[in-house]
């Protein structure tokens, strides 16, 4: 019988964590804007991106920062 109170007890127990998480995971998330009327969501989607050409030219200046840190550190 204790065992059966002790599995309970830790399965309440999760529910209740799993309960508060689940609220704190919806306030991490920014609310989801709606789409407006008479615009496709792909074109709304493609326009928040960024364009490749800038993305690989941050990726690029990363690049040279860490291979002129990195050189300076060996003697």
């Amino acid at each position: 019988m204790r065992a059966a109170f002790s599995i309970l007890g830790l399965v309440i127990a999760f529910a209740v964590a799993m309960f508060v998480m689940k609220n704190q995971a919806k306030q991490l998330l920014p609310p989801v804007p709606q789409p407006v009327a008479g615009t496709s969501q792909a074109a709304s989607s493609a326009a928040q991106l960024p364009l490749p050409a800038a993305v690989g030219a941050q990726v690029q200046g990363a690049i040279d920062q860490a291979a002129a840190r990195a050189s300076e550190a060996q003697p």
